[in-house]
């Protein structure tokens, strides 16, 4: 057997000789995981297949540039890899080669965005993106009276658009006279905390209008597009993003679609390939590329569509259920994966229900909704199911997650009167010490470890250091 140097020993040593701390972090979260209920929107569980190749050793190889022009040697394998990606990207949204191009390179969602803004349009253009209190996403333009919060906002001048009050849903009308005054080079389309479809082709006769590029950011709800469980943005947008860790069930990265065949858009594939890379970002991160491209194949199998139907299905029943627990929902419904409980009704703020979710082991997060004022204490949260129909819970699974969130509610309303205070530090002082929570997150544990966590042998599964049976 060969001898290693002293220094190169480390090299050759698993993670949990190696480092243990580490490795007992890791285990802490899949602990966590198995025991508790994933319910953020934006989370999903990626299959073991994705892990093994984003845990690859192709993460050693540099490869700035595309396949075949590359500025490092040695790149034979990655540039098969990316092509590998690019094609199936295009196989897994059903999209011709000779019309739409993908780049696979960027780091995530935010990335991407940010790439495409700097492909489309110049520095202090005007764009229009759905606001952020309305469900929009920050790179989307967000900015506040006193600072402007995002790239998209710092370098570009954005005019939100919203919801109609009466209705919480998109106002087309307003938007289109909205657009009249405002005249954008680029609409973007698409949503963090919207939980309903989009007219695409209202969008597009708006853009066209004023000669403006439209982008769609699927990153909520791709994999539902790729199922065609929604309505496509293919056909009418000129450039479509999207992570791929959401719905999609990926790695956490982004990916770039744009369309070959414009007339006017003079090479729009050459502008967002050197957005990607040069303009914003390093090499590509390869070992992701290979996750990526086995999540797309994944979404490109013949049970892709059951799981995607059966995502929408545990969303709407999730949802029918808190509504007859007597609860207000915005839209009053959902028409994809995720909810948005508007809690402003019942007294309490986002804040202190996400709070109460963590202690008992299912994991949501406050977000504002229509008409909040300050996203520091929201009046709602944001609910998910693509986490836990990968985990095989179906309709009557989450109707009994419905009834665990009421009781947080009930139970919640009931700390903050014995907290005599509506102040957040108050509230978990009563609540950490509470039994009535201890008891609910033991019924929550128990449900939760009933089911499998992708990637993970739960039959052998211990509880890590750090980690006490009440936990």
């Amino acid at each position: 057997m060969a001898s290693f140097p002293d220094y190169n020993k480390v090299l050759y040593t698993p993670l949990n000789e190696a480092d243990p701390e580490v490795q007992n972090i890791i285990e802490k979260e899949t602990w966590r995981q198995w025991s508790g209920l994933e319910l953020i929107a934006s989370e999903n569980l990626t299959s073991k297949a994705v892990m093994e190749a984003n845990g690859s050793i192709l993460t050693n190889k540099y490869s700035e540039g595309l396949p075949n022009a590359r500025y490092y040697g040695g790149n034979e394998w990655i540039d098969e890899l990316e092509q590998l990606c690019r094609k199936r990207a295009l196989e897994a949204f059903h999209l011709d080669p000779a019309k739409w191009g993908v780049n696979v390179q960027p780091y995530s969602g935010s990335t991407a965005n940010f790439a495409t803004l700097t492909a489309l349009i110049q520095p202090q253009d005007r764009l229009m993106g759905l606001g952020l209190p309305d469900g929009g996403h920050l790179t989307h333009g967000y900015y506040t009276a006193k600072k402007k919060i995002t790239a998209s906002s710092i370098y570009f001048q954005s005019f939100p658009y919203g919801l109609d009050p009466s209705t919480q849903l998109i106002d087309y009308t307003k938007l289109t006279e909205q657009a009249r005054i405002f005249k954008p080079r680029l609409i973007i389309c698409g949503a963090s905390a919207y939980p309903r479809d989009w007219d695409y082709a209202k969008l597009r006769a708006t853009a066209d209008e004023h000669g403006a590029f439209l982008m769609a950011d699927i990153a909520h709800t791709s994999g539902l597009v790729a199922a065609q469980a929604l309505a496509n943005p293919f056909e009418y947008c000129d450039v479509v993003t999207t992570t791929t860790h959401k719905t999609l069930r990926g790695p956490r990265a982004g990916l770039i679609f744009f369309r070959k065949d414009l007339k006017d858009a003079q090479d729009l594939e050459k502008r967002v390939n050197e957005a990607v890379f040069p303009a914003c970002q390093g090499g590509p991160h390869n070992n992701t590329i290979a996750a990526v491209s086995v999540a797309l194949k994944q979404a490109s199998s013949p049970t892709w569509q059951a799981y995607a139907k059966q995502v929408i299905s545990n969303a709407k029943t999730l949802a029918q259920e808190l509504v007859n627990h007597g609860y207000r929902l915005q839209t009053d419904g959902t028409d994809n994966h995720l909810i948005l409980w508007d809690l402003r009704p019942t007294g309490l703020t986002g804040s202190k229900v996400e709070k109460i979710c963590d202690l008992i082991g299912i994991t949501i997060n406050k977000n504002a909704v229509s008409g909040d004022k300050s996203a520091q204490t929201p009046g709602g949260i944001r609910l998910g199911t693509s986490a836990l129909t990968s985990r095989n819970m179906n309709e009557r699974e989450h109707a009994k997650v419905a009834e665990f969130l009421h009781r947080v509610v009930q139970l919640s309303l009931k700390l903050q009167k014995e907290a005599g205070s509506k102040l957040l530090k108050d509230f978990l002082r009563v609540a950490e010490k509470s039994d009535e929570v201890k008891q609910l997150r033991k019924e929550v544990r128990e449900f939760a470890r009933q089911w499998p966590l992708p990637g993970v042998d739960t039959v052998d599964i211990k509880r890590p250091a750090g980690i006490e049976e009440d936990d």
